[in-house]
């Protein structure tokens, strides 16, 4: 799926389409020179060995991975099938994944291309269109229903979302 999923600019390819190396049943054909991007990534499912089979990308269709800017965890979802983050086991998984980031100030952000949902342990926060310049703050806050999120969003640019 990171084959699909990414924008690998040294290769000119961009995100959401099949790498035009990558063969179905065979992976990469340019694995042995391929760009330090692909190089030096490795999803979660590869680089933590607690993260269960269910997870793998070609089943799940969901990449998963720590953003070192903020150490939030984003989960890249195929847009082919945009909804398999809210199929189980996914969904729930999820949310106790952002219960256990959220003591740490931490969050779980869901991409689908660039439409991203916050995942909190109570549920889900559409958050729009995010671009690298986007940044949002999340506090605790106070609803009708109890105990929830409020989701601040910003943008450098000050472009409309």
């Amino acid at each position: 799926m990171c084959c699909k999923l990414f924008h690998i600019p040294a290769l000119d390819k961009p995100a959401g389409r099949w790498c035009g190396h990558w063969a179905a049943g065979k992976g990469c054909g340019i694995h042995p020179d391929r760009p330090d991007q692909c190089r030096q990534f490795f999803c979660l499912w590869l680089s933590d060995p607690t993260v269960p089979d269910v997870w793998k990308p070609d089943h799940s269709r969901i990449v998963l991975s720590y953003f070192p800017g903020n150490g939030s965890l984003y989960a890249q979802v195929d847009p082919g099938s945009p909804q398999a983050w809210r199929n189980p086991p996914y969904f729930d998984d999820l949310k106790r994944m952002a219960a256990r980031l959220e003591e740490s100030n931490r969050r779980v952000i869901v991409f689908v291309g660039d439409n991203a949902t916050l995942v909190t342990s109570r549920g889900a926060v559409a958050l729009g269109r995010m671009t690298p310049e986007d940044n949002f703050l999340v506090e605790p806050a106070f609803g009708p229903d109890g105990p929830t999120f409020r989701v601040t969003r910003s943008r450098s640019d000050r472009s409309p979302g």
